[in-house]
């Protein structure tokens, strides 16, 4: 993915919303990934001006930025313009891939992207996984506790997203 340093990396999270898991994601991987540009958009999306009031509490917990944020709608344009796109369960990179299909070998789950080491190549080499595997649990109406296990989840996860991407780079 780090392949052509002469650019900056670009990385879209993508979740239903984009109201939890898409945008904690993307405000805890851009401080790990300097000089990468990291966007979050939501395949049900409605345009939403501030970031849900819970979230913004655990992103802080975490040491994440809340700062200005607006949700969005996932468009086939955002698919095409990013280097990696990360989807939080399987529904997510699929219809990803339904918007821009020549983006396929750049669409991942969070979860499938760190399991095959960031190789779309060995999509057809390892033994599937149940979606359940591959999916990062909606927090969306549960309760505060659940957004708090997932942020700390996407946390951790975020970290090995960066570390992956930057092998090599030292």
């Amino acid at each position: 993915m780090a392949e052509d340093r002469d650019r900056e990396l670009t990385v879209l999270f993508v979740c239903t919303g984009n109201m939890h898991r898409s945008v904690l994601a993307e405000r805890l991987l851009a401080p790990k990934l300097p000089g990468a540009r990291v966007h979050s958009a939501g395949t049900e999306a409605d345009e939403r001006v501030g970031m849900d009031p819970a979230t913004r509490s655990v992103l802080r917990q975490l040491g994440g930025e809340g700062g200005e944020f607006t949700s969005r709608r996932l468009t086939a344009a955002m698919v095409a313009g990013a280097d990696l796109v990360l989807g939080m369960e399987r529904e997510h990179r699929e219809a990803a891939v339904r918007l821009s299909p020549v983006s396929l070998r750049r669409c991942f789950t969070l979860k499938e992207f760190l399991r095959l080491g960031g190789d779309a190549g060995q999509r057809g080499a390892v033994a599937p996984v149940p979606a359940s595997v591959d999916g990062i649990t909606d927090p969306w109406g549960q309760p505060y506790d659940v957004l708090q296990a997932c942020a700390e989840d996407l946390d951790q996860l975020t970290g090995e997203v960066a570390t992956l991407l930057t092998r090599g780079n030292d």
